[in-house]
């Protein structure tokens, strides 16, 4: 039996729900998520293994306008993404109701490879609005294939799979099948404390922030990790801190929770803010922080 492998990204507006979609076809968490937008920040590669497949499926962050050099970044990673992709799949809010606006999207991502329009939150709309929004997305020329899910309720993963395996060239597997993403604990680890920060705090505070794991160490009962959450202004180092350290410890708690259960083993988490002015548009500091 022939093996197949290759590349596919994810694509879409900000909240379109593409992490849940990487996070449903992988049966793992490999991407944070939240219902804010532009929590998504890197391009994430994760491996789907079979016996007779390995897929290398990429997290992209929503397509926007950029405003300042981490979002420049961002968008470099979608670029990136378009580059080496065997088949895109094009995720599309059925609760958007905006069909004109995702379609300039997509059209604007000047395609050379097979499209999948995802049509996700298939479960929260009615019935003839998924009819028209297949009917809409078949049109188009650069749909090869249009298909509804619910990638919250993993309703429908099973079929868009089927059909990406349709894209996916005969080749050897590109990374050891023992492996589910070539990124390093770390990352992981950094992304599942912004996404509580995330979940925690409101307003500017999580566009403006962001995690850098200084220490990693496996010692013999647990894990110790101090990271660093950079902030731009004092007053929101004063937000995440709270009053008497309350929301700091908050958030150490439900990170710890997280990584725990993400590395399957004790941690102890030391979170330290520091300020950064400015650091979205510095570009050594971006470096430094991963971007």
């Amino acid at each position: 039996m022939s093996f197949q492998a290759g590349f596919v990204s994810i694509f879409g507006k900000p909240n379109a729900g593409k992490s849940t979609l990487l996070n449903a076809l992988m049966g793992e968490k490999m991407a944070i998520v939240s219902h804010k937008v532009q929590t998504t920040r890197h391009r994430i590669k994760a491996f789907l293994n079979s016996d007779t497949y390995q897929i290398i499926i990429s997290d992209t962050p929503g397509i926007i306008d950029p405003k300042y050099r981490l979002h420049e970044k961002m968008m470099a990673q979608v670029k990136s993404a378009i580059e080496d992709a065997d088949c895109a799949l094009l995720v599309y809010d059925l609760g958007d109701l905006a069909e004109e606006e995702a379609n300039e999207l997509f059209t604007g991502l000047r395609l050379r490879v097979p499209a999948i329009v995802v049509l996700n939150k298939a479960d929260s709309v009615k019935p003839d609005i998924t009819k028209s929004a297949i009917d809409f997305f078949t049109k188009q020329p650069y749909s090869s294939a249009v298909c509804a899910i619910s990638a919250l309720r993993s309703a429908g993963t099973d079929d868009l799979l089927q059909q990406m395996l349709q894209f996916i060239p005969e080749s050897p597997p590109y990374f050891d099948p023992e492996h589910l993403s070539d990124l390093p604990e770390k990352f992981f680890v950094s992304e599942l404390i912004r996404e509580k920060i995330y979940e925690l705090y409101h307003e500017e505070v999580p566009y403006q922030t962001t995690v850098l794991v200084r220490e990693f160490k496996e010692k013999q009962t647990l894990t110790k990790i101090v990271a660093d959450i950079i902030v731009q202004r004092e007053s929101q180092k004063l937000i995440l801190i709270g009053e008497g350290g309350k929301m700091i410890k908050e958030l150490g708690t439900r990170a710890r929770q997280s990584v725990e259960v993400f590395l399957g083993r004790k941690v102890f988490l030391e979170l330290l803010v520091r300020v950064k002015p400015k650091w979205r548009d510095d570009e050594w500091k971006l470096r430094e922080y991963g971007y």
